[in-house]
């Protein structure tokens, strides 16, 4: 079973960068058909999708974080990475990054155990 475990990037502080990794196990992110994407839960709202990277390295962006966000990949060390730029206390939030089968939008299976970021001066 595949096993998704987020980086532990903490405090950053405002108008910084937040990267995030997410180091998978157990399977491939170049599996044909599995998407790799990054998800948020701000306290007391709901889970916000940001984007998603295929099995083959096409990105996918939320129309709403577009202009901020880039994932990557790292097929050698079977990770795939997460950038937000410019961070505001409204990026405070749980983390997780997650997989889905046949479409970056499906249902997503396996879940990293979620990382918290604050983003406070």
């Amino acid at each position: 079973q595949v096993q998704l475990q987020e980086s532990d990037p903490g405090l950053v502080k405002p108008s910084q960068t937040l990267s995030l990794t997410c180091t998978v196990s157990g399977g491939s992110i170049t599996t044909n058909y599995y998407y790799w994407s990054w998800i948020r839960q701000p306290p007391g709202k709901g889970l916000e999708w940001m984007g998603a990277i295929s099995y083959s390295g096409t990105t996918y962006d939320s129309p709403s974080l577009k202009s901020r966000t880039s994932i990557s990949r790292d097929t050698s060390k079977n990770q795939f990475t997460l950038q937000l730029n410019s961070v505001t206390p409204e990026d405070t939030a749980v983390y997780y990054c997650t997989c889905s089968y046949l479409g970056h939008l499906g249902s997503f299976g396996s879940w990293g155990q979620g990382t918290q970021v604050t983003v406070s001066s």
